[in-house]
């Protein structure tokens, strides 16, 4: 066990130092020599440190050249990703690629929803609207940010999809933190506190097409807003 945990300790290393952008996509990485005296343990202790680096898609070997970091498309690892979502540099490319993952999967669960929401699931939708106006006006970012994942989980769980529901659980820390940053400008939460009414309203009329359509027409205004009001400022 405790040799396990030191392979463990030098590759979350070595997995940092490739998120920070120290070994970056392309990259070598160093040998076996070079990482057993940087941890001061065993060659055997790096070599399967690599493995298991090579295991998740993140390392690639090439005889007679050496190890070579992967592109982040590559990587088999979701918790592997998501450090890199949370801790890396390119955060602009993240959060442009998050709304796009949230677009696939948000629209379809919408539209599934829409046939399976309950009626005490549609008033709870008006009551997080209401906490983000609430929040809107007083300037509580926590609190628009807190209503705004309490909707949209509540369109996930209602759609009565279990795999959709275990997907997006691994990104919640990702997407509270990238919510936080985007609800910080209050024209943000403006475009957000319509469209998120017009999401409760075609929910209540229990149409899948027009569901589907409001929860697409929100994820685009998101995607705009993070193009033009978050990326253009800084």
């Amino acid at each position: 066990m405790a040799r396990q945990s030191l392979v463990g300790q030098v590759a979350d290393e070595l997995l940092d130092r490739i998120i920070t952008g120290e070994f970056p996509p392309g990259a070598t990485v160093p040998g076996e020599h070079e990482l057993s005296a940087r941890h001061e343990v065993s060659r055997m202790t790096v070599r399967e440190a690599m493995k298991t680096l090579q295991a998740q898609r993140i390392l690639s070997v090439e005889r007679g050249r050496g190890t070579f970091v992967n592109p982040l498309n590559r990587w088999a690892s979701l918790e592997a990703v998501l450090r890199a979502a949370s801790e890396g540099k390119n955060e602009a490319e993240t959060s442009v690629q998050l709304i796009e993952l949230r677009r696939m999967l948000e629209t379809g669960a919408c539209e599934l929803a829409a046939g399976r929401i309950r009626d005490e699931d549609i008033q709870a939708l008006y009551s997080h609207v209401d906490s983000m106006r609430a929040a809107h006006e007083v300037n509580n970012v926590a609190a628009f940010v807190e209503a705004d994942l309490a909707f949209h989980d509540l369109i996930l769980h209602a759609s009565e999809n279990v795999f959709v529901s275990v997907l997006f659980e691994p990104l919640h820390q990702v997407l509270q933190k990238r919510r936080t940053q985007t609800s910080a400008v209050r024209e943000i939460q403006e475009h957000a506190i319509g469209h998120h009414r017009k999401i409760a309203e075609a929910l209540e009329s229990r149409d899948p097409a027009r569901s589907r359509e409001a929860m697409d027409n929100h994820m685009q205004q998101t995607l705009d807003d993070l193009k033009n009001l978050v990326l253009e400022a800084k």
